[in-house]
């Protein structure tokens, strides 16, 4: 069984034999809430990739202290979620689930169709709610990095950010339903070409969204027979890209240390 994750910023720089301490409301959490004791073994994860493994040493009054006896970078592929705003909380369905799936990024999209609507404080409110739901995914799916969550775009914004982002050399798809190519038919040169899914909201994507985004180089595409909803979409793509890529289970970019216990 893997270990579970805790967010430590010393695992950055940690290296075997080191003894790291956890305090706050992560050592807290630990320590008070899980119970976790001596003995047991945790993963340290910096939330940019860093991974530092190793032994409770000392675990009372809210703090954790581990002994590390081995050092990774999770060198996950580079999957970029845009998720369009949708009542319900789907939206934050979608986020959650993206994450323990593997999405590294998550920009919040407000598209033609969606009824919800982040302005002014509530903007700030609700994407530091998304945050808030990327580091807990995170955590409950034992990732070292936390994704990225952007402000809220238009789609004029959103044009310009996927113009650049294939000028960058990531690829674009839109996950429409009236698309003719499926997305499980698309061919790649490599495996781990950075890509950004497009999600639009309960209504769907509006045609001259679908014009624009086109246009800055995104690629309309299928996922399957069925309409999924807002909250089901993304999840869906990102796991069926990671499945037709071949990229689940090669995230170990390096590794200081026995593989044990949390080294996935």
């Amino acid at each position: 069984m893997s270990a579970p994750v805790f967010l430590s910023v010393e695992a950055a720089d940690a290296r075997a034999g080191d003894v790291l301490t956890v305090a706050g409301d992560e050592g807290r959490h630990a320590v008070t809430v899980q119970r976790r004791g001596v003995g047991e073994r945790v993963d340290l994860v910096d939330g940019l990739g860093r991974r530092a493994s190793g032994v409770i040493a000392e675990a009372a009054d809210g703090v954790m202290r581990v002994r590390i006896d081995a050092v990774r970078s999770d060198d996950d592929p580079e999957v970029v979620l845009v998720q369009a705003l949708a009542k319900g909380g789907r939206d934050e369905q979608a986020v959650e689930a993206s994450i323990e799936l593997g999405a590294t990024r998550i920009v919040p999209w407000q598209a033609g169709r969606s009824i919800v609507q982040w302005r002014g404080p509530k903007a700030a409110k609700a994407r530091e709610r998304w945050a808030s739901l990327v580091i807990a995914a995170t955590k409950q799916s034992r990732r070292a990095r936390v994704a990225a969550v952007d402000d809220v775009v238009t789609t004029r914004e959103l044009a310009v950010e996927v113009a650049r982002a294939v000028a960058d050399g990531a690829r674009v798809l839109v996950l429409h339903e009236s698309a003719s190519r499926p997305l499980t038919a698309l061919e790649w040169a490599d495996a781990r070409q950075p890509v950004w899914l497009i999600v639009g909201p309960e209504g769907g994507i509006a045609d001259d969204e679908v014009g624009a985004l086109a246009d800055a180089g995104a690629e309309a595409v299928v996922l399957g027979p069925h309409v999924l909803r807002a909250s089901s979409a993304g999840p869906a793509a990102i796991a069926s890209l990671a499945a037709a890529r071949g990229t689940w289970g090669d995230g170990a970019a390096e590794a200081d240390g026995p593989r044990g216990g949390g080294l996935r």
